[in-house]
């Protein structure tokens, strides 16, 4: 992403693709996935990021980035299944995210708004799960509508299909989408984790332990730490 590009290449990439996360940011993300740090211990990487995203970015810019940040410590905090303190940094990253869809539609605020409304509907209630688990869907539509490669938001939808209780799940389906992903998408590092790691899942789920393993162990490429695939491989 440092080197040159052609102007037609430039102008035919999605903005998601033009630009590198910060490193602030990438220092915060890469720690909830590593689950190698409590809550509490990660606590000061939010605060950290919070800090230079104010200092360095403006306007839609700075909104996004905050959302990313209060979704990364509302992950943080469910890990630990502390559900109160989760929601109060996801109800933040909405906020944030409508803020900066308040000052022009672009793929990220709609990925965003997404996101923490999707980890909302797990941590508060039944009810609010109701009423908002529809918009997940529909915001990141609208982000694949200004970026079709936003790998996050085809995440989401093809996640529903593995993730979903019965009888309303379809691994077969949720597979095949996850692959689609991997080909056509333009994934982060979290993304390839959170992909590889889904069908894993699914093959898991399914008792296919031997198609489970090879994903769980990808996974484990990206992030060799997280204990919650090591421990979904030990059962394999």
């Amino acid at each position: 992403m440092k080197s040159v590009l052609p102007l037609f290449l430039l102008i035919l990439l999605p903005v998601s693709e033009l630009f590198a996360l910060p490193d602030y940011f990438l220092s915060l993300r890469d720690a909830i996935y590593a689950q190698e740090l409590s809550a509490e211990e990660i606590v000061p990487l939010y605060q950290e990021a919070v800090r230079r995203a104010q200092e360095t970015l403006t306007g839609r810019e700075l909104y996004t980035m905050l959302s990313r940040c209060e979704y990364m410590m509302g992950r943080a905090y469910q890990y630990e299944e502390r559900k109160n303190d989760a929601s109060g940094h996801y109800t933040e990253g909405i906020a944030w995210a409508e803020k900066a869809l308040e000052l022009g539609a672009e793929a990220e605020g709609w990925r965003m708004l997404a996101e923490n409304i999707a980890q909302s509907c797990v941590v508060r209630s039944i009810a609010y799960a109701m009423t908002n688990g529809l918009k997940v869907e529909q915001y990141a539509k609208k982000a694949l509508e200004l970026d079709a490669r936003n790998a996050a938001a085809l995440y989401m939808i093809a996640a529903r299909w593995i993730y979903a209780p019965s009888p309303f799940h379809n691994y077969k389906k949720g597979i095949q989408m996850m692959e689609d992903i991997i080909t056509n998408g333009g994934m982060q590092q979290d993304d390839s984790f959170n992909v590889y790691s889904a069908i894993g899942y699914a093959y898991y789920q399914q008792k296919k332990f031997t198609e489970a393993r090879p994903w769980f162990l990808k996974s484990l490429e990206v992030y060799p730490t997280n204990k919650y695939i090591r421990t979904l491989l030990e059962k394999t």
